[in-house]
C-alpha cells in the first residue's frame, strides 16, 4: 500500500546531506540506523554507520557541495525510497573529485522519526 504523504522522508533526506556538507558527526549519527549500511559511490564498498560517522566527523572525508535534483520519493506504510541525482564536491583526505551519481536512499518512520537505514549511489560518467 503506498500514502502520499513523502514529506517526512524528504525533509530527513535533506537533513542527511545538510549534515554530510556541515561536517555534523552527531548530527548523522541521530539521522542513521545503527545497522545503517552505505554503497560507496566511488568503489562500491560497504560503509556502516560507525565509519561514515567517523570520516565526516573528523573532516578525513569532506562534502564541499552536494546539489540534489530530479528527487522523488515513494512510501509504503512507514517506510520511504527516495531517489534522485546528485553532483558532489568532495575531498578524501588530499585527493578531491566532483562526481555525477543517482542516488538511493531507505528511510524508516518510527514514531514520526525518520531514519535512514539504506543508501546506494551509482556512479553517472561523462560519456
Amino acid at each position: 500500500m503506498t500514502t502520499s504523504d513523502t514529506s517526512g522522508a524528504l525533509a530527513a533526506d535533506r537533513d542527511f546531506f545538510k549534515a554530510l556538507t556541515d561536517g555534523n558527526g552527531e548530527e548523522l549519527k541521530r539521522l542513521l540506523a545503527v545497522d545503517f549500511i552505505l554503497i560507496d559511490v566511488m568503489r562500491g564498498g560497504q560503509v556502516p554507520k560507525a565509519a561514515l560517522v567517523e570520516l565526516v566527523g573528523s573532516d578525513q572525508l569532506k562534502f564541499e557541495s552536494i546539489t540534489p535534483a530530479e528527487v522523488h520519493a515513494r512510501r509504503y506504510g512507514s517506510t520511504a525510497i527516495v531517489s534522485g541525482r546528485t553532483e558532489m564536491r568532495l575531498r578524501f583526505e588530499q585527493s578531491s573529485a566532483t562526481v555525477k551519481s543517482r542516488y538511493t536512499h531507505v528511510y524508516v518512520e518510527t514514531r514520526g522519526h525518520w531514519t535512514l537505514v539504506s543508501a546506494q549511489g551509482t556512479q553517472i560518467s561523462d560519456d
